[in-house]
């Protein structure tokens, strides 16, 4: 069979240089004066017109539609010597092009334009044409230097198919979709856990947690929460926060190893706070003595309709009467954005004197299908790493991982100068998707000044990365609008990286190499970063004791303003001291908070944005909204003594260009 595709860039094979004309639906066929033979091709143009065999001059007058008269500057067809075929009942005729007033016969056979065949330009060399289910290469000269049979069909300038471009078809709960180029099916599992089904009409899977439905967000149905490494007390606790963003219950079931751990339910538009046992081995030690491989490790997270999921390690500042000292948080992604190439943001190994050790920096990789292989390339400061799960000690290594595995990698201890160690600028690649997050067990920051405090982040696809972001810094906790310094970390992807600054920061302005980074010390300036590749930027708090009144070190990463989103579901813990959020938007956007303007925003530079640095109050369940008439971008910490929290509140996810 024929395989018709939506258009085709040759119309003209369906205006006669194949001795096809076509009907109003779209399919061709083929008149000839000796034989005839019907099939279906792609469609000439977007509104087809039909020829009917007449006779030698075109009429109007037709049943079957219009006609293509040759005039003087056109192109056009007639048909000649119509003829009906007593044992089909197909009417047959000559068909001929006529352009700028020349009329030209194709001929007389089904397979015109065949090897040795004479009449009618010939197709340029290299096109793919279709007879039946034969896909000819043309010579250029009226002839073909191949003819290839097709066993699943042909189509115009593509050839011989795997399957029909663009088709579905249901196989139990499994949806098959052909791709594009008609070369290969991708497969969707219809979850019935997500609410999710296979529609046999469309052969797709349907429901609010569908791909389709779910676009491209850190909204999703499908997660991953991940123990990272974290010295804090085992009677605090792992937790992970779920907000409904739905006028639904959301239906959350949680396992670990296959085994169902936890069933609960979210109300509408509302978020629930829900702990979970640590994984003691990602847990770890301050001085873990190998990188590590945990089978099953991580938990996966299933909703029957979207949700934002952000994990806390750990979740308290404060229980029984006892300060954690060492928290974060990290905006989990939903599996649906995730891809195979990442870059990760980290901080160095450093000397912990009060701790008679040194503590590492690190990334921890999770998969969510069987047979994953990661494989690792380590930047210039990644290649000192603790050898272990398959990681060699420069870095590098090619993993496998099955779904909820997780590979833990530890910066090394180099005696002498343990701060040359750092996985920053490695790139994380695989064959299937995974997530991966940067960190630190416990960091001082800057390096000689305390306390320390545990870091991690889900880092963003390479593929959602951009070239222009904006970077506010946290506010005092004191009252006032001061902000507290920061470090801001730039990690360039590709080699001769070059940066712009808005307003000018004093700042390097090119990176050398992909994987390299520069760091602003210790800066409380709102600023834009503008390069001509792909980069991320991470920033990261100061410890308390280097000012700031109160937290201590937490890490985020900026959001790029393409990913900015209008409306935003969050949620901050009601145990800490205070609470913030920095919105950075249009400065001519309408934007609320929790149903209240804001405004007070302080314009960045000369670029149109502006940042309210706003606190939040701690209601009764923590939960917040933002909403705007233009894309903003929002980021949500806390303070305690000696500790904090730090993470993006949520972002779009689309693919950019390079």
């Amino acid at each position: 069979m024929s395989i018709r595709l939506p258009s085709s860039p040759h119309a003209l094979f369906c205006l006669g240089l194949v001795a096809s004309a076509c009907s109003d639906d779209g399919t061709a066929t083929t008149t000839t004066g000796e034989s005839s033979s019907t099939g279906t091709a792609a469609s000439a143009t977007d509104n087809p017109t039909t020829v009917a065999p007449t006779s030698e001059t075109p009429t109007t007058d037709v049943p079957t539609g219009g006609t293509m008269g040759g005039t003087e500057g056109t192109t056009g067809l007639t048909t000649a010597g119509p003829t009906t075929d007593a044992s089909t009942g197909t009417t047959m005729g000559v068909v001929t092009q006529t352009t700028s007033g020349d009329s030209t016969s194709i001929g007389d056979s089904t397979s015109a334009g065949s090897s040795g065949s004479t009449g009618g330009p010939p197709c340029d060399a290299g096109t793919i044409i279709c007879e039946g289910d034969t896909a000819k290469t043309c010579d250029g000269m009226g002839g073909f230097t191949d003819e290839t049979p097709c066993d699943n069909g042909c189509a115009p300038d593509l050839g011989c198919l795997f399957c029909v471009p663009n088709e579905a078809k249901c196989e139990g709960e499994i949806s098959k979709v052909c791709n594009a180029e008609g070369t290969a099916e991708d497969e969707y599992f219809c979850d019935g856990v997500q609410g999710v089904t296979c529609d046999a009409n469309s052969g797709q899977c349907v429901g609010a947690c569908s791909p389709k439905s779910l676009g491209t967000s850190y909204i999703g149905c499908d997660y991953y929460p991940t123990v990272t490494a974290n010295i804090v007390a085992n009677n605090f606790n792992f937790a992970v926060t779920v907000a409904n963003t739905t006028d639904s219950n959301a239906k959350i079931v949680i396992e670990k190893n296959g085994q169902v751990i936890k069933n609960d339910m979210v109300g509408p538009q509302s978020v629930k706070a829900i702990t979970l046992p640590w994984d003691l081995t990602l847990k770890s030690v301050q001085n873990p003595p190998a990188s590590i491989n945990v089978k099953g490790g991580a938990y996966r997270l299933r909703s029957d309709q979207p949700v934002t999921v952000y994990q806390y390690n750990p979740l308290e500042y404060q229980l029984n009467g006892g300060n954690s000292f060492t928290n974060d948080a990290s905006l989990l992604l939903p599996v649906n954005v995730w891809s195979g190439d990442y870059f990760v943001v980290a901080r160095n190994t450093w000397d912990a004197v009060n701790f008679g050790t040194r503590i590492s920096g690190f990334y921890a990789v999770t998969a969510s299908e069987n047979g994953t292989t990661v494989t690792l390339s380590p930047s210039e400061t990644g290649k000192l790493v603790k050898a272990g799960g398959g990681v060699q000690a420069d870095g590098t290594g090619q993993i496998m991982l099955n779904r909820g595995d997780v590979l833990e990698v530890f910066s090394s201890e180099v005696n002498g100068n343990p701060s040359i160690a750092d996985v920053t600028g490695t790139r994380v690649k695989a064959d299937k998707p995974i997530q991966v997050i940067g960190g630190h067990i416990c960091s001082f920051v800057p390096f000689d000044v305390g306390y320390c405090d545990h870091l991690e982040e889900s880092m963003f696809p390479y593929e959602t990365l951009a070239k222009k972001y904006i970077v506010t810094p946290p506010l005092i906790p004191t009252g006032g609008n001061v902000p507290k310094a920061q470090m801001v970390r730039i990690v360039a992807t590709e080699d001769d990286t070059n940066l712009t600054y808005d307003p000018p920061q004093g700042a390097p302005a090119n990176i050398a190499k992909g994987g390299q980074y520069i760091e602003i010390l210790q800066t409380k300036a709102d600023f834009e970063v503008t390069s001509d590749k792909k980069i991320i930027i991470a920033q990261t708090m100061l410890g308390q004791d280097a000012g700031g009144n109160s937290g201590d070190p937490a890490m985020a990463l900026a959001v790029a303003t393409e990913q900015f989103r209008k409306t935003y579901l969050f949620h901050a813990p009601i145990n800490y001291e205070t609470n913030y959020v920095n919105i950075v938007a249009p400065m001519a956007a309408k934007v609320t908070l929790d149903a209240v303007a804001v405004g007070g925003f302080t314009p960045i530079g000369a670029t149109n944005f502006g940042v309210a640095r706003v606190k939040l109050g701690n209601n009764i369940d923590g939960n917040h909204d933002v909403k705007s008439d233009l894309p903003v971008g929002i980021s949500v910490y806390g303070y305690g003594q000696y500790t904090s929290y730090w993470y993006p509140g949520g972002l779009d996810l689309e693919t950019l260009p390079q």
